[in-house]
């Protein structure tokens, strides 16, 4: 045989064998194929025919075997094997016979190919010994059945699965029923070690990992499925440190991100970030569960505090981050520790301003419709955790000004709608909403609230100091909002809602002192002297002093008698002095306030209440000597009442405490302060005698008890 090229001896020893693989393949699924097609060749279209008639045979011959026995006398008597007929005997001899031929057929084809072989080799020794060396398998050769084959990598294949269940058999019986590894104070240092001087995947999924377990560990249900459980109370406290202190810093150290110009964090895109960034998007459903259950300010601020430092590699996730800020707003609004409310409100704060695309208006909706939630029940004890809610959330709806004016546009809109379809119903009685009940559409605190809030975020937003010259988008909302609270004012104008009148004007007073803009307030409390509340004589009664400040509604039992009337009196003057103070220093003071003195002067010359008409002349006292003192400082000037600059700058170096009006108001704020003070201490004694009843109840109990159980034995 000539010299081989080396292509050859390449190809053969690389392609050769996988090319004849290739070929059998494709080979037998011609084969498949030709039989689906109906194209079936000589030796199948037989091999089809000997099977319908092997099965016509086996049926047969059942028939005849067990045509002489019925099925009792088959199990009453012993299992011997019935005797074959004559015909089926020849059959399977028959049968017998070419197994055999085909068992020496086969074994002669062996010795020709060992013979084929043995010529091959005194034939072309070169070509012998290059498969020698190459292909022993051909050398090697023997016939064998696909079946036989078929049959050994079953039984192997059944080994092995016995034996892996052994194993794990073995190995639950070791464990116990749940094959969880538990993670004890030395697991729990190894991890502590590993992250924070050799970080690295495998450790971060571990601590994941066992900080889901831990967390969840209180639900019964799913327990099996933890790869880790935290029973050592010691283990779980430095778990709990390693997740939420450690492993973000050791996330920093794989993937660092990169500070942008504008503070917000950003990563790059490579493998890396993508396996982090799914190991972070399983761990952040734990810290929602671990938030849920806050009990501790030291511990909601960790939590917060990871979380942060997380967040860069949770912002693709919009379901997750939506499910983490409504957790963080939940804690926000039922909180009523201080530290906690501000430790969630500086991260609400931070995150959406640093994320403004991905997180501020999901912030802004999420704390508005949880805040209308929270207020529903309105009461002495929860308004400073709702004013405190207001104010934050004021904040927030600053940071973007536009996207603040979007959200206030659609929600202002939603209660100017519900005041209408109020105002439909009492008015047109083929309505669907009942007349009698439509008044309570806007007549709840959820509604005042509602309000009192857009007020809140309007007057730190627009107020001139922070504008700066560059007008908010938010001012097109105040002559809409003004508008809305006018109509819910009159919309039932008796002395029953005067609380909530007084609530609603303290709103608009607000608006106007930090806007500048300039609302009529003055007639709506001129509206109450009117009222049947001052012209009837009141009764006497022994009830207690009403809450103007935790009420929007009077109770029938209060109604027309003498304490609800002098307390309409006091909120009365109160509202006229915060109302007129301020324009205190305004230039056009004494004009401004000209009607109301002479309305206010007829009403005392009418009024048989001396009580209430010494107020009342108190006031217009303080009104006219804030008009005496505007009308000499203005008898200085040199400038007209067209120059508007010089208007706004008049008495701007005079404080407004320093006016007659406002020195007044000043004094009569401080008494009121002084009143909620000993209201709220008087309030805090109580909880605290009633939690000191519970603690002496609960021990009386357990000496009870155990005296009890002494006495029995």
């Amino acid at each position: 045989m000539g010299n081989i090229s080396k292509a050859t001896k390449k190809f053969q020893t690389k392609h050769l064998k996988h090319t004849l693989d290739h070929r059998k393949k494709l080979k037998d699924h011609t084969k498949r194929t030709a039989g689906r097609r109906g194209n079936k060749t000589d030796e199948e279209k037989n091999a089809l025919a000997l099977t319908k008639e092997d099965q016509k045979l086996k049926k047969s011959a059942k028939e005849e075997v067990f045509k002489d026995m019925k099925v009792e006398d088959f199990f009453d008597n012993e299992f011997d094997i019935p005797k074959m007929s004559k015909k089926n005997a020849k059959e399977a001899q028959k049968a017998a016979e070419e197994k055999k031929k085909e068992s020496v057929s086969s074994a002669e084809e062996d010795e020709d190919v060992n013979m084929d072989m043995d010529d091959l080799a005194q034939k072309d020794p070169d070509f012998y010994k290059y498969l020698a060396e190459n292909e022993p398998d051909l050398l090697s050769f023997k016939s064998s059945n696909p079946l036989d084959n078929l049959a050994d990598e079953n039984s192997e294949e059944e080994a092995e699965v016995d034996e892996e269940s052994d194993k794990a058999s073995s190995k639950a019986k070791k464990q116990g029923k749940s094959q969880t590894i538990e993670v004890d104070l030395k697991l729990a240092n190894k991890w502590k070690k590993d992250l924070k001087n050799s970080p690295s995947f495998k450790t971060i999924r571990n601590v994941v990992a066992a900080f889901k377990a831990a967390v969840n560990m209180n639900k019964e249900e799913n327990v099996d499925e933890y790869k880790y459980s935290v029973l050592d109370e010691k283990a779980f406290h430095e778990l709990m440190f390693i997740a939420l202190v450690d492993m973000p810093k050791a996330v920093q150290k794989l993937t660092p991100y990169k500070v942008g110009k504008n503070e917000t964090r950003t990563l790059s895109s490579n493998k890396n970030v993508s396996k982090l960034s799914s190991v972070m998007k399983s761990h952040a459903p734990s810290l929602i569960v671990l938030l849920s259950d806050i009990t501790n300010t030291d511990v909601a601020s960790m939590i917060l505090h990871s979380t942060y430092e997380l967040l860069p590699y949770l912002i693709s996730f919009r379901r997750i981050l939506k499910e983490l800020v409504s957790t963080v707003v939940e804690v926000w609004s039922t909180t009523r520790d201080v530290e906690t409310q501000i430790a969630t409100f500086a991260f609400l704060n931070n995150a959406a301003r640093e994320y403004k695309k991905a997180l501020l208006e999901v912030v802004l909706k999420s704390t508005y419709s949880t805040f209308i939630k929270s207020c529903r029940r309105t009461n002495i004890r929860n308004m400073p955790l709702i004013n405190f809610q207001k104010n934050s959330a004021a904040e927030l709806f600053g940071i973007d000004d536009v996207i603040s004016y979007q959200s206030g546009f659609e929600y202002v809109r939603q209660l100017a709608i519900h005041l209408r379809n109020s105002i439909n119903a009492t008015t047109k009685r083929s309505t669907k909403v009942d007349p009698a009940s439509a008044y309570k559409i806007v007549y709840n605190w959820q509604f005042c609230h509602s309000l009192d809030f857009w007020s809140r975020v309007i007057s730190i937003q627009c107020n001139p100091e922070k504008e700066n010259g560059h007008e908010s988008p938010l001012r097109q909302l105040i002559y809409p909002l003004v508008q809305v609270t006018i109509g819910v004012i009159r919309l039932i104008p008796t002395a029953q809602f005067f609380p909530l009148r007084f609530y609603l004007i303290r709103s608009l007073i607000r608006l106007s002192q930090n806007t500048g803009v300039f609302i009529p307030i003055y007639p709506l409390l001129s509206e109450i002297l009117s009222s049947t509340a001052f012209t009837k004589k009141p009764r006497k009664s022994t009830l207690p002093v009403f809450d103007f400040d935790h009420n929007i509604k009077c109770t029938q039992a209060y109604l027309g008698t003498r304490i609800y009337q002098d307390g309409l009196a006091e909120q009365f003057v109160d509202l006229l002095g915060e109302y007129f103070v301020l324009y205190s220093k305004n230039v056009s003071f004494p004009e401004l306030t000209t009607l109301a003195v002479i309305s206010l002067r007829r009403y005392i010359k009418n009024s048989e209440n001396a009580k209430f008409n010494k107020m009342l002349q108190n006031v217009v006292d303080k009104i006219n000597q804030n008009s005496q003192f505007i009308t000499k400082k203005r008898a200085d000037v040199d400038f007209g009442p067209n120059n508007r600059t010089e208007v706004e700058r008049f008495l701007n170096e005079v404080s407004w405490k320093d006016t007659p009006l406002g020195s007044w108001v000043a004094i009569q704020n401080e008494v009121k302060e002084e009143k909620a003070r000993i209201l709220r201490e008087s309030l805090q004694s109580d909880d605290e005698d009633e939690e000191e009843e519970v603690v002496s109840d609960g021990a009386n109990d357990i000496v009870m008890e155990e005296a009890e159980s002494e006495d029995e034995k």
